[in-house]
This record gives structure tokens, C-alpha cells and sequence, in this order.
């Protein structure tokens, strides 16, 4: 549908494509990953392959298929090997000799139990000679589910569940489900020891910590089981999670269950973590495509994080500031973030964080001229949809409203999905075969063309 705004519309378009390809998993790994004269370069790591007998390859996360075909054309000899598990959806042309399986996220399910048995099994087998790499991105947590005796699969479900509703961040999140995993805080790379492990890491969240990013199943684990207790009591769920969930934390916490591997755990002697894409990456392109296409462009952070809607609102003030005033850029601008916010789900509606994020957004900028805001998540998924996320305008609730439809209403049953799906306002690019968190852009004043 032709508007006022198709202009500003297709900026935005743009601007979000540049930052997809820029952060595009495949090259990410190749721009870390590579190998010459019998030796592996990963990062600033230089491995000799003679001194292995086989190659392994696991990955797991929604852009863990692109990582390990990158890997795997890299590679000199044929793999011994491995396994990916990836989002349903998210496989593209599967890989050649490695098998690929579709679970479910962000609610764990049986496929993804079954592959991390399959995993477990195959790290079990490793030896001093074998050379395991590991490409994890956004999404591993929840697709390699293994959960920890005697939890089951359901309750591990439930609890992600309950604390996904509450609103906690990725890292309170990770240091509850990293203390119910048998893979997760550096339990694969224990698993694997002492093989040699390259972990290749795509970052989904604010600040890059590996102990964080897909749970940290490389990486030694800051966090304890007092820590994971903590996250339950802040958010009122001791009494919601099931009884065998609470069990065993309690019992970690009391000593009666192992730790998780910490810092300075000799099982990690043998093992890389190298981060090969971030947020920051994104923003960067997509800067350099606003500023080709005529627009004043500042990066306000590519770490956001926070609620939603409150996010949205402030982000919406500093369109109206830009406006007004031409702080802190003057019109035509272009202002850039970059993040993971959260949704305390209240509604029984359908949408997801950046949809929720166009939609508080639209409220606020209501009747303000040639401005716009854009939420989409880098992976091509937003939430349970088939979004990435969605554009708000001035234009968008008086559009809403000629429609019959209130923008706050759907706000509060976080119902962003049909509301933009109505005006035709949604973005949907497919699975982006990457995943670096959301990126939000805000255009201000119309470009000279």
C-alpha cells in the first residue's frame, strides 16, 4: 500500500538488508576461520592438523547450519562426524555429510533431546587426538536440550516458559537453564576434554560474554546454583517451577549437586572461544547504507536491553527531539540501536518483542511527519510469528484507527501481530541465517532524492 511515508519505507528496508548481510553467518566464520599449509587458523589461534587423527563438528543454533557449511568448506580433509541441530525452518540445504535436525525454540522439545543425547554419546567417544569445532549462535540454549537428572524435559519447559513470560534477560535466563542442562556451562567442552575444542561463537546478546552466548556449553560458568535460585526469587516463581526443577537447585546450592565447571578448570586447557560476529558489526553496515543513501546517522548503542515498550517510548522521543530541534542529529537523520529488549507477556495475544517495539513506538510518534521506526530481529523471527518485526509511522494508528482497530488495546494484550499484519506493516524476510540480536533504526525527515 502506497503512503506518505513509502520513502522513508523503503530506506529502512534497505538499511536493515545491509545490516543482515553484514552480520551473515557464513562470512562471519570465514573471516575467523581458515586453513593453509596444514594448519587452522581460528581467530588468532594457529593450529597444526597432524596432530589429530579425526575432525568433529557440532553446532547448534538457528544460525548453525550457514556456520558449519562455512567450516566445513574450509576444511582440507573430510570430517569424522558430528551433528547440527538447528529451528525448524532455519536449515536451508542441510549439509553435506553431516546430519541436521530441526527443533523446537524457544520452548525445548524431543528433537532436541534427542540430539543432545546424540551429542553427548559422540563427545564421550573424544579423545587427546580428536579435534572437536563448535558453532554456536542465537537459539543453542533452547535446540540442545539436556536436561539434567532427574528434570525431565517437560519441567525444563515449564520453567523456561514461566521465566520467558516474566520478562528475565538472556543472562538471568541462561544461569537457570545452564544449571538444569548436562551440556550447557561448560559441560560439553568437560564432556569432549581432553580433545582439542575450537568454539566458534555468533553473539545474540548485550556485551558478548561466551559464558552467556547459547549458555556458555564451551565456556567455563561464572554462575552457581545460588545464582539460578536468585533469578526464580526475583521474579516470584520459586513457587510456580516444578518440585524437581527447585529440587535440585536447592541441592546445588547446598553443595549435594556438582558445580558447573568454573574459570581456571584444567578441562578447559585445550579450548578456544572465539567470537565471529556481533551486533556491533550490523550497525556499523547499516550506518554506512543510511549515510549513502543521504541521511545524518548516529549509533546510540548496541547494547539495549530493558522492556520493550519502554525502550520503544524513549527511542520515540528521540525521533520527536530530532524534530524538533535537530538533536542529536538534525533531519534528514538516521538514528541506529542495537540490542535485546524484554516482553513481560500479560495479553493473551500474538506478537513479539519488536513487533511489541514498532507498536509502543506508534503511540508516541502519532501525527508526527516524515518520521519512522523499525524493530526487527537479525535471525528473521520474532517471537512465536513469521515476522522479523515491524514499521510504525506517524501515520500508523490513524491508519489503525480508519480500520477499526486500537493501538492500545493491542498494546496491552501484546497483541502487535495482527495489528500490523492488518496494515501491512509487518517485515518478513524468511530465516536470515544469522541471529546478532535486533537492530532498531529511526528515520527523521524526508531525503532529498
Amino acid at each position: 500500500m502506497k503512503t506518505a511515508d513509502s520513502g522513508l519505507r523503503r530506506d529502512a528496508l534497505a538499511i536493515l538488508k545491509a545490516g543482515l548481510e553484514a552480520a551473515d553467518a557464513g562470512n562471519a566464520v570465514r573471516r575467523n576461520f581458515s586453513c593453509s599449509g596444514g594448519f587452522l587458523r581460528a581467530g588468532t589461534a594457529r593450529i597444526a592438523l597432524k596432530e589429530f587423527d579425526r575432525i568433529f563438528l557440532i553446532g547448534a543454533g538457528k544460525a548453525s547450519v550457514q556456520m558449519a557449511a562455512a567450516v566445513i568448506r574450509v576444511l582440507p580433509c573430510r570430517l569424522s562426524g558430528g551433528l547440527v541441530v538447528t529451528k525448524r525452518g532455519h536449515g536451508g540445504g542441510g549439509l553435506r555429510g553431516i546430519p541436521v535436525i530441526g527443533a523446537g525454540h524457544p520452548i525445548p522439545d524431543e528433537a532436541g533431546l534427542a540430539a543432545s543425547q546424540q551429542v553427548r554419546e559422540l563427545l564421550m567417544e573424544m579423545n587427546a587426538r580428536d579435534l572437536l569445532i563448535v558453532t554456536i549462535s542465537g537459539g543453542a540454549s533452547a535446540l540442545l536440550a539436556a536436561p539434567a537428572a532427574p528434570v525431565t524435559l517437560a519441567e525444563k519447559q515449564q520453567t523456561t516458559d514461566l521465566l520467558l513470560r516474566a520478562g528475565a534477560n538472556i543472562a538471568e535466563l541462561n544461569a537457570v537453564r545452564k544449571h538444569l542442562s548436562a551440556l550447557k556451562g561448560g559441560l560439553l567442552a568437560a564432556l569432549a576434554y581432553p580433545a582439542t575444542v575450537v568454539s566458534l561463537l555468533l553473539s545474540d546478546v548485550i556485551g558478548d560474554p561466551i559464558d552467556v552466548i547459547g549458555s556458555g556449553p564451551t565456556a567455563p560458568d561464572p554462575t552457581t546454583f545460588g545464582d539460578a535460585l536468585a533469578v526464580l526469587e526475583t521474579y516470584g516463581l520459586i513457587e510456580l517451577i516444578p518440585k524437581a526443577v527447585c529440587e535440585r537447585l536447592l541441592q546445588g546450592a547446598a553443595g549435594t549437586v556438582a558445580e558447573t565447571p568454573k574459570p581456571g578448570d584444567p578441562q578447559f586447557q585445550n579450548v578456544q572461544n572465539i567470537i565471529v560476529g556481533s551486533n556491533r558489526l550490523a550497525m556499523e553496515a547499516a550506518t554506512k547504507k543510511s549515510r549513502a543513501l543521504g541521511y545524518r546517522t548516529l549509533i546510540l548503542s548496541s547494547t539495549m536491553q530493558g522492556e520493550t515498550r519502554e525502550v520503544a517510548q524513549v527511542h520515540a522521543q528521540i525521533l520527536r527531539e530530532v524534530q524538533a530541534s535537530g538533536h542529536p542529529a538534525r533531519p534528514p537523520a538516521c538514528i541506529l540501536s542495537g540490542g535485546e529488549t524484554t516482553v513481560t507477556v500479560r495479553g493473551k495475544g500474538k506478537g513479539g518483542r519488536n513487533q511489541e517495539f514498532a507498536l509502543a513506538a506508534a503511540s508516541e510518534i502519532a501525527g508526527l511527519k516524515d518520521s519512522l521506526v523499525l524493530s526487527a530481529g537479525t535471525d528473521g523471527t520474532d517471537g512465536p510469528t513469521d515476522a522479523a518485526g515491524a514499521i510504525a509511522t506517524g501515520e500508523t494508528v490513524g491508519r489503525a484507527t480508519a480500520l477499526g482497530l486500537e493501538a492500545a488495546a493491542h498494546l496491552r494484550a501484546n497483541d502487535s501481530y495482527p495489528f500490523f499484519d492488518a496494515l501491512g506493516d509487518l517485515i518478513r524476510t524468511g530465516p536470515t541465517g544469522t541471529n546478532v540480536m535486533d537492530i532498531h533504526l529511526m528515520l527523521a525527515g524526508a531525503r532529498r532524492t
